[in-house]
């Protein structure tokens, strides 16, 4: 069954249970990643999914929390013995960011990477009739919104956004939303539960899973729960956690 494996769950300030969010599609054309938050090699193989068979990276957007575990990935993947050149996805300025990262660190010893610039509107095809659609997020940098789709089912990821109509279309009829919910009041370039369940509302969406989340710092899970049904959702949510398999 196709699903999404969520290794990082937590905001840009981790906490002990929650790592930086990223997550991996597995499922047709897959395992593809979305995003490498840390430790990104060894979450992966805790989620039984071996690193050495990704079939590309999707990055979002080029904040530190979302790409500061792909130099180690493909440090370590090379290690492991791939030799196997690795697509990497994104908006072309995210892509450049990566290349001077990499430089900067002087990550000589990797797998060949093959750098392949998205823009949002863009389809990637994956296998079995599935496909990634991709929408503009509204962010302090630019990003991409991912919705993984084939005939009647659909998973959504919202990446960091605060409410915007791109994604909003872009979760319209979704199976699963995957939504951020960074802040605890009105952000730019972040979202609240509340307004995740606005979204998902108004999207139509079933079920909602919130992310880049922290009880701590964002607000508790009990009333993070009660903030999205005060937005209108009456649908399946809950709170996302490390290690969690989301099945479509």
């Amino acid at each position: 069954m196709p699903r999404m494996i969520l290794l990082g769950t937590g905001t840009g300030l981790p906490d002990a249970d929650r790592g930086h969010t990223h997550m991996v599609w597995d499922g047709p054309g897959g395992p593809l990643l979305v995003d490498a938050g840390g430790c990104t090699y060894e979450r992966l193989l805790r989620a039984g999914i071996d690193p050495q068979i990704l079939s590309g990276v999707i990055i979002t957007h080029s904040h530190c929390d979302h790409i500061n575990g792909l130099p180690g990935l493909i440090f370590s993947m090379r290690l492991g013995g791939r030799q196997a050149s690795l697509p990497i996805y994104g908006l072309a300025p995210v892509l450049q960011v990566l290349e001077r990262a990499l430089e900067a660190m002087q990550v000589e010893y990797h797998v060949p990477v093959d750098w392949r610039p998205l823009e949002a509107g863009d389809t990637l095809e994956l296998a079995e009739g599935w496909q990634v659609r991709t929408a503009p997020t509204a962010h302090s940098r630019p990003g991409l919104a991912l919705r993984f789709e084939a005939p009647g089912r659909a998973l959504v990821y919202s990446a960091d956004t605060e409410p915007c109509p791109a994604v909003r279309d872009l979760a319209r009829g979704a199976t699963t939303l995957i939504h951020e919910a960074t802040t605890a009041e009105p952000f730019s370039g972040h979202t609240t539960p509340r307004q995740a369940g606005e979204v998902a509302a108004a999207a139509g969406a079933a079920r909602l899973v919130l992310v880049h989340y922290s009880p701590r710092w964002t607000m508790p899970e009990e009333a993070a729960l009660a903030a999205v049904a005060a937005g209108g959702f009456t649908g399946r949510a809950e709170i996302g956690r490390d290690g969690q398999v989301v099945e479509l």
